[in-house]
């Protein structure tokens, strides 16, 4: 079908439920970048992102009928790979190492004004060591929200916590954030 780019996420769902299952290359190129990216910011090395997110494109195909069109799509992919990939960081012992490292290159400048962008004159290493001690549950919210640019419903739904707790995650994930970054005295 040559308007499958201007279709949205749920009509190509709808249609590839159909029987046009063709149409799910489209869903394919629409999220394997996101979701890539998603999955490598929560620590993941490039090449198991890769894995992750190809098991998340066959377990979402597999489960196509399950998929309720009233609500977004992008949401209920996204969940699917953030379970496959919490299940593999479990199953590696690795749930609780996750690292910010890459997230950290792309968010801030490799100026030499790192410090002023942080405000509290610390390096970048130092940085990503504070960063690397925030509970999983905060930097999942941080990522979401900040890099992925999804709104609070979203990441409610993907995380599975409610509209209120994304909000005071994000908050305590700030707060946290700002008392590992003040100078130790």
């Amino acid at each position: 079908m040559a308007n499958a780019k201007a279709l949205s996420d749920e009509a190509l769902v709808e249609l590839i439920i159909k029987d046009d299952q063709e149409l799910f290359a489209e869903i394919v190129t629409r999220y394997q970048d996101k979701l890539e990216r998603y999955i490598t910011r929560l620590g993941s090395s490039k090449e198991q992102s890769q894995d992750i997110v190809q098991d998340t494109f066959i377990k979402s195909y597999k489960n196509l009928r399950s998929f309720n069109p009233k609500f977004k799509f992008s949401s209920w992919i996204y969940r699917i790979a953030h379970n496959e990939a919490v299940n593999l960081f479990k199953k590696e012992s690795k749930y609780q190492k996750f690292s910010f490292s890459d997230w950290l290159s792309e968010v801030l400048p490799s100026s030499s004004n790192v410090e002023e962008e942080v405000g509290n004159k610390i390096d970048l290493e130092q940085l990503k060591k504070k960063l690397d001690k925030l509970d999983l549950k905060y930097k999942e919210v941080l990522i979401l929200y900040y890099l992925e640019e999804k709104k609070y419903a979203e990441i409610s739904k993907i995380l599975k916590i409610p509209t209120s707790t994304v909000g005071i995650r994000l908050k305590r994930a700030k707060k946290q954030f700002k008392k590992l970054c003040q100078p130790q005295r």
